[in-house]
């Protein structure tokens, strides 16, 4: 059975595709989804997510520029941006504790980024939590 970690990864992969030029991705996620086990519940919230990050693009784009000091928006390699872009996206339209959204990014950080990516995502997203302060009760779902 999947979990919420593995409908996230399965997110960053679907953004990865979109970002890479696929902007029909969305057609294809229900089976892209599928045939990684992530069914039902899980399904739902993957595709509440992708769909979220690609209708708030340019919000959390702009949260991400905002964010970086002394980097180059447009030298985060994609699989970073996308990781960034989700965690953003939880950060600033879920309910969801941040602590447990950036430990969250970072484990798929460690499965689909290079060496760096931890730290990165980690200072990203520490940044923006900083910058646009929200409720951080937990509710409990990760």
């Amino acid at each position: 059975m999947a979990t919420r970690t593995h409908a996230r990864e399965a997110v960053v992969s679907l953004l990865y595709a979109y970002d890479s030029g696929n902007d029909n991705i969305r057609k294809f996620a229900n089976s892209i989804l599928e045939q990684r086990k992530i069914k039902n519940a899980q399904l739902s919230f993957a595709l509440d997510l992708f769909d979220g990050v690609i209708a708030n693009l340019q919000v959390i784009d702009n949260a991400i520029i905002s964010s970086l000091k002394g980097w180059d928006y447009s030298r985060i390699g994609i699989i970073d941006k996308c990781i960034i872009r989700l965690g953003v996206y939880e950060i600033m339209f879920s309910k969801l504790d941040v602590a447990i959204i950036i430990n969250e990014a970072l484990e798929i950080s460690k499965i689909l980024g290079s060496d760096n990516t931890v730290r990165f995502v980690n200072g990203v997203l520490d940044a923006i939590s900083k910058n646009y302060p929200r409720n951080k009760s937990s509710s409990g779902e990760n």
